[in-house]
């Protein structure tokens, strides 16, 4: 494939099914309108970055989403909340230029690095990343405790 076909540019609610159906292959399930509401809740917060990469017919194979983090532990750092390209587009480029994308937004929203955490059972992402220059600093365990909301 031809990197020149791809585009680069902003998630619209017009993208959440495509999206969402990308999830899955992340092992996530959201419906498009789930998707269509968040998208809808981060668009006016300049903490947040979606992108989207698409074909020329504007098809979407590939999204990555950022989310700034002012910490007080060490200076900003851009946190990677999502990164996915569709397993017929991968290796070929499509998501290194998404990460080029989210290193340029986070260096002009002032922050000093970026921070990915990736499941420990996914090693292909773990290559990519260490070939396209990040660094695994530390090995973690995630806990989550549902609490709901009203």
């Amino acid at each position: 494939m031809n990197n020149k076909q791809i585009k680069i540019r902003l998630a619209q609610g017009k993208d959440a099914e495509k999206i969402a159906l990308l999830c899955v292959q992340l092992g996530y399930s959201a419906t498009s309108q789930q998707i269509e509401q968040r998208l809808v809740q981060i668009q006016d917060n300049n903490s947040h970055v979606v992108y989207v990469a698409t074909l020329a017919n504007d098809d979407v194979i590939g999204w990555a989403h950022a989310h700034t983090c002012d910490l007080i532990i060490i200076p900003n750092q851009a946190l990677l909340l999502g990164l996915v390209v569709d397993e017929d587009y991968r290796h070929a480029g499509i998501g290194r230029t998404l990460m080029q994308y989210i290193e340029q937004w986070a260096s002009s929203a002032g922050c000093e690095g970026i921070i990915v955490r990736s499941n420990i059972k996914r090693t292909e992402a773990h290559i990519f990343y260490e070939k396209i220059g990040y660094t695994n600093t530390k090995q973690s365990m995630t806990f989550y405790k549902k609490i709901g909301y009203k």
